[in-house]
């Protein structure tokens, strides 16, 4: 039990339906605090979330949210939900409250070393990835957690001690609360920056910033890792990390990194370490999936230098054969069905248009490629992706899952004179799954492609994209046994 948790009267602002404000609640009472919950949803509302917390002692304040609640409160602990600029934090912080969320507790408590990646893309397969090779070395206990479902930071943070490590994955959500008093990661990764959470902050600017705080509090003996071929990585180089900086390219040489030449991957250090050949991975998981094995190499590399063990580019060349055996994260460009006739795709984690460009560009090779997209908008320009859809995408393949973000991309269709074809769009997921269903019983001999790459959020009709990736591929398995059948 952490002895400034107990008897501490916390309020947990926003219980929500997605397990944050669940684990936090189980933490703190686990930690003897004193609690109360309050969310604007109602009873009836959250009774998901309050059935699993049947077995604790708190005080509900449903259906609304009070000043007066924080004025009772000795910490306040925030979900992702709720920004950092809202009036609330804002209140809670001049009344001198300890203001908390699940990255700030998790650094202020943790035990042993950490791992930590951010980034617009690529986190997620970078985190696991890092996490499975680093598993495959060591001897001592290994954590994986952050942003993702069932790996709440909660869930890990009383099992770490002094001899663990955590490897995790951290978004700007998260990172907003990260301050100068926190612990600082051995290793930061900051994977790139692209367009995206425009609705949230005022610029990418701002954006870049929040994703910086990962790096902050790093001193000369840790390692930052940061990505060569991204123009922000001059931003944040220009706020001078003191860690040791080291990158990844596939495009040229770094002073010291990883990198690509010749279809061969190598380290540079003090001098060129050789891993192996890439071509069976590109042909595996493709060429988008490179940049995130480099991250994941490169942090197990900087890490088994940090711990002193010797040669440590001779450890990962023997994982070369594991490595090919690697999962990618679902939700991810994951193939969740394959025959001699038909491919689907379940891109439900890409929420931004340089997403679905990216997954669009990867299946481009297919003729007869349909995209499901659509979704709810994050303040992000559309114009770069409707042109990929006229060039790669007939308009009897454009699917429409209706919302902001969707009206957004059929206002640039129809500048560039895309032949839109309005019956295709849906305001239903299943019913936009099941209008393919003909065209795809009528198949024979030729190859489609079903790309579900939705290049936006999905708050509008789903709680999450992990949400709406499970819906999306439990009404393709009901597709699929409907087609057999009628077979």
């Amino acid at each position: 039990m952490i002895k400034d948790i107990k008897n501490k009267k916390v309020l947990i602002f926003g219980l929500g339906l997605l397990g944050g404000g669940i684990e936090a609640a189980k933490w703190f009472y686990k930690n003897g605090a004193k609690i109360r919950i309050t969310d604007k949803k109602t009873k009836k509302e959250l009774k998901s979330s309050l059935q699993k917390l049947k077995k604790i002692k708190a005080e509900y304040i449903l259906g609304i949210h009070r000043f007066e609640d924080i004025d009772w409160a000795d910490i306040v602990y925030f979900n992702p939900g709720v920004s950092y600029k809202s009036e609330w934090v804002k209140y809670a912080k001049e009344k001198g409250k300890e203001v908390v969320n699940d990255c700030h507790l998790f650094f202020k408590y943790v035990k042993g070393d950490i791992i930590a990646i951010t980034g617009t893309r690529g986190k997620t397969t970078t985190t696991t990835w890092t996490y499975e090779l680093l598993k495959k070395i060591l001897k001592f206990p290994i954590f994986l957690g952050g942003n993702q479902p069932e790996r709440s930071l909660f869930k890990i943070l009383d099992k770490t001690k002094e001899n663990t490590l955590s490897v995790l994955e951290l978004s700007s959500f998260q990172l907003e609360f990260y301050d100068s008093r926190l612990k600082a990661p051995n290793i930061a990764i900051i994977t790139n920056i692209y367009n995206d959470h425009l609705n949230r902050y005022s610029s990418l600017e701002e954006y870049a910033s929040i994703k910086a705080k990962i790096f902050q509090n790093q001193k000369e003996d840790d390692y930052l890792i940061l990505n060569l071929d991204n123009k922000w990585t001059k931003f944040f180089l220009k706020l001078k990390p003191k860690s040791q900086v080291y990158f990844v390219s596939l495009k040229r040489k770094p002073k010291r990194g990883i990198y690509v030449k010749d279809g061969k991957i190598f380290i540079k250090d003090k001098k060129d370490y050789q891993i192996f050949s890439v071509k069976k991975f590109k042909e595996i998981y493709g060429e988008h999936n490179l940049y995130n094995l480099l991250f994941s190499i490169l942090a197990v590399y900087l890490y088994l230098k940090s711990k002193n063990i010797k040669n440590p580019e001779v450890k990962i060349k023997k994982l070369k054969n594991f490595i090919l055996e690697l999962k990618t994260p679902k939700f991810r460009q994951e193939i969740v069905y394959q025959s001699k006739n038909l491919i689907i795709i379940n891109d439900a984690a890409a929420t931004s248009p340089d997403a679905t460009i990216n997954a669009i560009e990867r299946s481009r090779k297919y003729k007869n490629l349909i995209l499901i997209t659509g979704g709810t908008d994050k303040n992000l320009d559309f114009k770069e992706l409707a042109k990929k859809i006229k060039k790669e995408i007939k308009p009897k393949n454009l699917i429409l899952l209706d919302g902001s973000a969707t009206k957004k991309l059929i206002t640039e269709l129809k500048k560039i004179k895309y032949q839109l074809i309005e019956e295709n769009i849906f305001e239903d997921l299943k019913e936009a799954i099941f209008f393919l269903s003909s065209r795809l019983s009528a198949l024979n001999s030729r190859l489609s492609v079903v790309l579900f790459s939705p290049a936006s959020a999905s708050f509008e009709k789903f709680k999450n994209e992990f949400d709406r990736g499970e819906k999306f591929n439990k009404i393709i398995k009901n597709l699929l046994k409907r087609l057999i059948n009628e077979k």
